[in-house]
């Protein structure tokens, strides 16, 4: 008889209060799905990138490698997504990044590389007793054709024959010839003020165009030393920073990114410049936006150096302050490889919502490949990114991966 009242009073009492609750579960569960329905999609548009990214994330590669990552909201001005953003990892060549914000910001964009010449002592019946000195300012893009100019401008003087010297002045900078942990097995360029593109013969190369031109030298010595005050200027031979920027960045140039950053180092006013000099204006740049420059470990311009260590989170946060100065953007983002169209990403997100988006500089070292830069996301808003991935033995799957995340952020 017990048993028939516990179930009385089971049916009058708590199935009823059941039937209420799945009622009004049913009822939640409605206006959930019509409320998730109303919501506009660029406010759907990060729930749906940051689950996409979840996925991609969850690539097996990130069980053996380092991946750190940061997506930032530039429209919104808000993150979109964080992984290990705060992780310090060696940038390899997206270090050039660092390198021409922190040179247009010092610089400013309409500067100039410069390489004069000189010379000293007396010019009478055609002949110079004295020296040709050319001072060099580290320019990149020196060729053939300027040398030609120097020439074609000392025969203006009158000048057929130098009794005398060619004097190279590369005093601009100290006489290290290679960065600061770089590889002694690597295609490293030869740090020097004065070359001819990458050639060091930059003396001998002028020596073969003054003759080839009809400039008779006696007996003409090649030196390296200091011009004098009172030497009398011939000609400047220059080019734009825009112009070393192109290279630098669309071919990752790692020559070009080293003259960037002596450039900036000379602008400390400090002779001969320092590598140091470069660098302690960057730490400068980086605590102004609210980061102290000491945590990270800064060694050269172009990446090639195993001691650089940045945060992917410290990148973003230069991207978002070049985004926000137009003298900087105006001319950084134009450097930068487009994805599927150009420079070190030509062959890379072809036939994807990426292609022609992703603006952005790639870095490739042994174990190590990275991407940062900019896209219009999906909804049009301007998007700012870093991904690092570190102790990758497959160059490939890295870009893979960053691909992925990239026109997940696209389409």
């Amino acid at each position: 008889m017990k048993y028939f009242w516990t179930f009385f009073v089971f049916f009058l009492t708590v199935l009823p209060l059941r039937a209420q609750e799945d009622s009004a579960m049913e009822q939640l569960e409605e206006t959930v799905s019509i409320e998730a329905d109303s919501v506009p999609a660029w406010l759907r548009w990060p729930r749906n990138v940051q689950a996409r990214i979840d996925r991609i994330v969850q690539d097996p590669l990130a069980d053996i490698s380092q991946l750190g990552l940061m997506v930032w909201d530039l429209t919104a001005d808000s993150a979109i997504y964080r992984y290990y953003d705060r992780q310090l990892m060696r940038p390899a060549s997206t270090m050039k990044l660092v390198t021409a914000i922190t040179a247009l910001d010092r610089l400013g964009s309409n500067y100039n590389f410069y390489t004069s010449y000189y010379y000293s002592g007396q010019i009478a019946n055609g002949t110079l007793s004295g020296d040709i000195y050319v001072v060099g300012g580290m320019d990149p893009m020196l060729d053939r054709a300027d040398l030609q100019a120097m020439v074609t401008e000392l025969r203006l003087l009158g000048i057929d024959t130098i009794r005398g010297s060619l004097v190279a002045d590369v005093t601009m900078k100290d006489t290290l010839k290679w960065g600061e942990g770089w590889c002694w097995d690597d295609e490293n360029p030869t740090l020097s003020p004065l070359t001819l593109g990458r050639d060091t013969q930059f003396l001998e190369r002028l020596a073969v165009i003054l003759a080839d031109s009809g400039v008779v030298a006696d007996s003409l010595s090649l030196q390296e030393r200091a011009k004098p005050a009172d030497a009398v200027l011939i000609g400047v031979r220059q080019h734009t920073l825009d112009q070393v920027l192109q290279k630098m960045m669309k071919d990752s140039d790692n020559f070009y990114a080293e003259c960037v950053l002596y450039q900036t180092a000379a602008s400390s006013g400090h002779r001969p410049a320092k590598a140091s000099d470069a660098f302690a204006l960057t730490r400068r740049l980086i605590n102004s936006i609210g980061f102290n420059g000491n945590d990270y470990r800064l060694a050269d311009g172009s990446g090639l150096s195993l001691y650089n260590y940045v945060s992917p989170e410290l990148m973003v946060a230069l991207l978002r302050y070049s985004w926000r100065h137009p003298g900087i953007y105006q001319h950084l983002a134009p450097s930068l490889p487009i994805a599927g169209q150009d420079g070190t990403l030509k062959k890379r997100m072809r036939r994807s919502a990426a292609e022609g988006n992703v603006r952005a500089k790639t870095g490739t070292l042994t174990g190590i490949v990275s991407l940062a830069g900019y896209l219009t996301a999906a909804n049009g808003h301007e998007i700012c990114f870093c991904i690092i991935n570190q102790g990758v033995m497959s160059s490939r799957s890295g870009r893979n991966l960053q691909d992925r995340i990239c026109n997940a952020l696209c389409e």
